[in-house]
């Protein structure tokens, strides 16, 4: 039986992984066996056996337990451990997520024992290699021997950077295999809408009207760390929401709580905390995330998984960032880069407002991305 290793470090890489696992289970339970490595890059306390029972996903098999530290501790750390399960487990391949540390480590640690690296979210690029992600996924990308990319775009980019989409033969590190197969997290956006429907009570706990909301989420340390961006982009929110009476719900991500009494002036601060329009809630599960997207009237967001997020609910969001790896969203009109420019932000939700007229194209495929990347890893790797 073909035997992969699939590494993940963090609840969002869980969460991908849960689309290959499914296809596993429901397609090729008699020809895939799958392993999965938490490296315990992020403690979660969200990740108790409640998160997994929630969204009927399979629980590691291994956890690392590595913890949090420097990249370079936390990396050589990782690289370490996924080497030992390596040469215990001797899978055939090993599969991979997007860009974290563990991400990196993973691809290290097999490629230089020449287990094949099955990158998945290929190609993604923000021009910007002072992110670690930027730094995290090309040279990931540069020992993969088939790379998966969820967009066109990710595949021209890789082309530019030498790959080859038409190589033929065994692919290999020399001789890697390119290929556009949709997005995994569209096939879970598919899968889980159904299951938040009918569980999620985020709306009515909150009182929030479908589609009378602003959902914005601010976790990025570029933007919580760095007083100025974090009071532009409050000042937004306040703005917005008083001059249209409209509630922003905002639920926090643990550093975003941590650091708001410490980066913005105390008058922003207490004006914030005081604005009956403005929700600051707890972090809320995948499936209230979900909900929250999908009935929302917009989205404002720092992070590149609710951007994606609200394209597929057919949503307008708003980027507190000056670059995005997902630049279909913002060529086809439905996102606009701010970054945390307070007029920008005001300017681009008045637009958003009172545009009816935009598009989502199909961009992300067609929500079987994971069984793509299964043919392709039987046909071309065992």
């Amino acid at each position: 039986m073909f035997k992969i290793i699939t590494v993940v470090g963090a609840r969002p890489q869980i969460i991908k992984a849960a689309a290959l696992s499914r296809a596993i289970k429901n397609h090729y339970s008699g020809k895939i066996n799958e392993v999965i490595v938490h490296t315990g890059q992020h403690y979660d306390e969200n990740m108790s056996q409640v998160f997994f029972d929630e969204l009927g996903i399979p629980s590691p098999d291994i956890n690392l337990s590595v913890g949090s530290g420097s990249h370079g501790k936390q990396t050589a750390t990782m690289i370490e451990g996924i080497e030992k399960v390596i040469l215990d487990e001797k899978p055939n391949a090993i599969v991979v997520y997007g860009d974290t540390n563990s991400t990196l480590a993973a691809g290290v640690a097999a490629s230089k024992i020449h287990i094949p690296v099955v990158h998945i979210e290929a190609g993604l690029r923000s021009y910007n290699k002072k992110m670690p992600e930027e730094v995290n996924r090309i040279m990931c990308d540069h020992v993969s021997s088939l790379l998966f990319s969820p967009t066109k775009t990710g595949v021209e980019n890789l082309l530019k950077e030498g790959f080859k989409q038409e190589a033929a033969g065994n692919y290999t590190m020399d001789n890697p295999g390119v290929f556009h197969c949709g997005d995994v997290m569209y096939d879970n956006s598919i899968h889980f809408s159904e299951i938040s429907a009918q569980e999620s009570t985020v709306l009515a706990d909150n009182k929030l009207i479908e589609g009378e909301y602003i959902l914005s989420t601010i976790h990025r340390n570029d933007n919580t760390d760095t007083p100025e961006r974090i009071t532009g982009i409050f000042e937004a929110l306040q703005a917005i929401s008083k001059e249209n009476n409209v509630e922003i719900v905002l639920p926090l991500h643990p550093r975003t709580a941590k650091i708001l009494t410490q980066n913005l002036p105390s008058e922003l601060y207490l004006t914030i905390q005081s604005n009956p329009n403005i929700k600051l809630i707890p972090p809320v599960s995948f499936l209230d995330m979900i909900a929250l997207e999908k009935n929302s009237k917009m989205v404002i967001t720092d992070s590149g998984g609710v951007q994606k997020e609200a394209f597929f609910f057919k949503k307008a969001c708003i980027i507190l960032r000056p670059e995005t790896e997902w630049v279909e969203l913002v060529l086809c009109g439905s996102a606009t880069i701010v970054g945390w420019n307070k007029d920008k932000i005001i300017e681009a939700y008045n637009r958003y407002s009172n545009d009816s007229s935009l598009r989502f194209p199909p961009v992300f495929g067609d929500g079987k991305a994971a069984e793509f990347i299964c043919d392709m890893m039987l046909k071309h790797l065992s």
